[in-house]
């Protein structure tokens, strides 16, 4: 009986699980290059899930990048339904550069994305993830934002999927289909440990599982292994939903008031925020991994 009430809780639990999927530097990011054969190829399997189960989505556009391809890109995700988010126009690092650059990064990154889809991006995420070193440029950035109708898009299950999806591109190329199915399989199960590990922060910090919010890039890793990762958050018991629906979630009004150079889980800034002890046993990457990254 004890067993069987403990099930019903866990489901019930899984049943109310929810995420929205965020994917940065788009068109495509660093793992390969901008030529239109292969950008093209991997954009259409990267968004075959999203648009055949209507799946909610939101891509955040550089936009600088790889521009004789980039309009024919990112039309495949607005014809997958996807959304369109403004990531500044040359995946500026707030840490290094002056505040006023930045702000003309945004404008620039928003005309870029107007152009595409005839309306103002609602969306903002800061590239790195980082949001100001000083409380002066911090501040300077979220007026602006603010005033200009953005909503920062905060990110709840961050992760190093960029390190895989570079390994995994130069296997690719090199033809070591041994070493790519190695980099795959990690790359699952190193995702399903990060998501089971906020699952848990979440509760320590907000008292609750927050809905949360994914973030990963554009790359030929994730095209490939999409239907994986979505089977993995399927059976954790999510249900795949929009950044709106996300963001109703009463936790995304906790404030944040980190000041510091780095670029982490919003998890973590509230923790902070609040004066909790930054947790302890966040998952790496396999050591093989960094080391491979790093070469």
């Amino acid at each position: 009986m004890k067993f069987a009430v403990a099930l019903c809780a866990f489901s019930l639990l899984a049943a109310e699980r929810e995420v929205a999927i965020t994917i940065d530097d788009l068109p495509r990011g660093g793992d390969s290059g901008c030529d239109a054969a292969p950008m093209l190829g991997m954009t259409a399997k990267l968004m075959t899930p999203f648009r055949e189960e209507h799946i909610p989505v939101t891509g955040f556009v550089i936009g600088s990048r790889c521009p004789d391809v980039q309009a024919e890109a990112l039309k495949l995700w607005l014809d997958a339904g996807a959304e369109l988010g403004n990531h500044t126009f040359s995946h500026a690092n707030l840490n290094d550069t002056p505040v006023s650059e930045y702000l003309t990064d945004i404008v620039r990154g928003e005309a870029a994305v107007a152009s595409l889809t005839g309306v103002k991006p609602r969306y903002f995420r800061y590239p790195f993830l980082h949001a100001g070193a000083d409380p002066q440029s911090r501040q300077v950035v979220i007026d602006y934002l603010n005033s200009n109708g953005y909503r920062n898009a905060p990110v709840t299950l961050d992760n190093s999927d960029y390190m895989f999806a570079r390994i995994y591109a130069g296997a690719l190329q090199r033809r070591d289909a041994e070493l790519a199915r190695r980099v795959a399989d990690t790359y699952v199960t190193y995702m399903e440990s990060i998501v089971e590990f906020f699952e848990r922060r979440s509760v320590e910090v907000t008292g609750h599982e927050v809905r949360q919010t994914l973030l990963i890039h554009a790359s030929q890793l994730n095209a490939d292994q999409m239907p994986r990762l979505l089977a993995m958050m399927r059976r954790r018991g999510y249900r795949l939903v929009s950044l709106d629906r996300a963001l109703e979630d009463d936790s995304y009004r906790l404030p944040d008031r980190y000041v510091g150079t780095g670029g982490f889980s919003w998890i973590h800034r509230w923790s902070m925020t609040a004066g909790t002890k930054f947790a302890s046993g966040e998952p790496d990457e396999p050591k093989w991994i960094t080391e491979a990254w790093n070469k």
